[in-house]
């Protein structure tokens, strides 16, 4: 296993975790990765697959949140507009979304011949970090058979962290950073729920981060930044009833946990949140006019928005620890923060 947050000491807010302190803690929720660490390129994939069925046929309620939109990703405005989602998620570089999204579409065609005929298309969801300090991102070395790879892969049980999938070229505070996930239990109505978070860390300046115990590393010779240009996919699943509204405002406070590392979401960061819930589907070819939905009593909310702060920030720092020190394009190099630390 690799190093994480609680392994050296460091705890982020006052609920407990999961058993897997992972995004996999939301039951149904799977993850896989497709790595490209060939020279130049050090790019991939990571697939987000929210429940074991036909996302499709059964869809999920879904909110966003766009904290900055310097960004290029694939299927947030029907999913601000309808409130749900209906293929796995992908989450790549750049220059991916476009081979994200053919994938997902063949995906989708495979399996449902009805799309594009007696039903209507199908809205893929691709987000995406630019890779491209360290890896050669103009190579395009991502395919359709690599982004099937990471969906392929998808399984429950603990998560990859670090440089693998979409994280094996990002960067974070002037380290390098990558995939990073973690998960909050709440206590509601006699019972437990689950929120977990899996994010693409990519962003924040060097100098800026800092750790819940209030230190403050900084690389060593790292350039003064004079704008941030990174960014943050940050992906929500939580166990709890959330009708989409809801859903966005748990998004939205995703932004307090990047807060508290000490990110100020800069003028070229692309930082979206989308967020959904295993409680409940939507059928597609559902008949009935009225449809009952169990939802989470309004004025009990700030809890999810505890967990949501708290997971966002823990699962940036898991993703910075379990990332090595690595040196990528044109001699550019990144060290670990678990380096740092010792």
């Amino acid at each position: 296993m690799s190093l994480r947050a609680r392994d050296v000491g460091l705890i982020c807010g006052t609920l407990p975790p999961g058993p897997l302190n992972a995004i996999a803690d939301v039951a149904g929720v799977r993850v896989g990765h497709r790595s490209l660490h060939q020279g130049d390129v050090l790019t991939g994939f990571t697939a987000v697959l929210p429940h074991e069925g036909d996302l499709f046929r059964d869809k999920l309620r879904a909110g966003c949140d766009v904290i900055n939109g310097f960004g290029k990703s694939a299927g947030l405005v029907q999913l601000a507009e309808l409130g749900q989602i209906e293929t796995p998620i992908l989450l790549g570089n750049t220059f991916s979304v476009g081979v994200g999204i053919d994938a997902l579409v063949s995906r989708a065609l495979a399996s449902h011949p009805e799309i594009g005929r007696e039903t209507g298309t199908v809205n893929p969801l691709v987000l995406e970090c630019n890779d491209g300090f360290l890896s050669d991102i103009r190579a395009r070395a991502l395919t359709e058979a690599d982004a099937f790879a990471a969906l392929d892969s998808a399984a429950a049980g603990p998560v990859a962290e670090g440089s693998v999938g979409a994280g094996s070229g990002m960067s974070a505070f002037g380290f390098k950073g990558g995939i990073g996930t973690a998960s909050r239990l709440m206590r509601l109505g006699a019972r437990d729920f689950t929120l977990g978070v899996l994010v693409l860390a990519n962003f924040g300046n060097a100098g800026d981060l800092v750790l819940p115990d209030g230190r403050r590393p900084v690389p060593p010779a790292a350039p003064p930044a004079t704008q941030e240009r990174g960014s943050v996919i940050i992906v929500l699943a939580t166990d709890l009833p959330l009708e989409s509204r809801q859903l966005n405002r748990v998004a939205r406070r995703c932004g307090a946990g990047l807060a508290r590392l000490g990110a100020f979401w800069g003028h070229g960061s692309g930082d979206i949140a989308v967020a959904f819930s295993t409680a409940g589907r939507i059928a597609h070819h559902e008949a009935a006019d009225i449809l009952p939905m169990a939802m989470l009593n309004e004025s009990r909310i700030d809890l999810p928005f505890r967990a949501a702060t708290e997971a966002t920030q823990e699962a940036v720092l898991n993703a910075m620890l379990a990332a090595p020190a690595i040196t990528g394009r044109d001699g550019h190099a990144r060290l670990s923060l678990a380096d740092a630390l010792r």
